[in-house]
């Protein structure tokens, strides 16, 4: 029965974990698609104010945001779990073995790489939509202040 609890931890583990953090980066990239081809499609006589344009123009880039910020966390939970798995099978056998411990260790690490390797993307990706934003809303500014004139 342990074994079969063990066995289906280290599936929880992989398929779960890695499988959200998966989910997390085909979010991201679709939102970073979709917004830089939003960005693309602008038309500044469509918006009467401001903050209208400012609204639209920072659609889902929250959600890219707390993707960037939250992978890590996944990553960690992850090889918490793995490592807990780890010394719980160590204690179950009874018997000290590096090998076994070291494997075991590596593989709850790739949890942590896995999430670092999720969020460094998503910061780049809302650092790159937020400038495209700035600099939108720069543009709609200074043709305002042109018309205004």
């Amino acid at each position: 029965m342990e074994g079969n609890f063990l066995a289906y931890a280290e599936d929880a583990l992989d398929y779960g974990v890695m499988g959200v953090l998966i989910l997390m980066s085909i979010i991201t990239l679709w939102l970073f698609i979709e917004r830089i081809m939003f960005y693309k499609s602008i038309r500044f006589d469509d918006y009467n104010h401001r903050d209208v344009l400012e609204m639209d123009l920072t659609d889902n880039i929250g959600v890219i945001s707390a993707i960037g910020a939250n992978a890590p966390y996944v990553g960690l939970l992850g090889t918490v779990v793995g490592i807990m798995i780890t010394f719980y099978t160590m204690g179950d056998v009874g018997a000290v073995d590096a090998k076994k411990i070291m494997i075991g260790l590596a593989l709850a690490l790739k949890a942590t790489a896995m999430g670092l390797i999720v969020a460094m993307p998503a910061i780049v990706a809302y650092t790159i939509v937020l400038r495209k934003v700035e600099k939108i809303l720069t543009a709609y500014d200074v043709i305002q202040d042109t018309k205004e004139k």
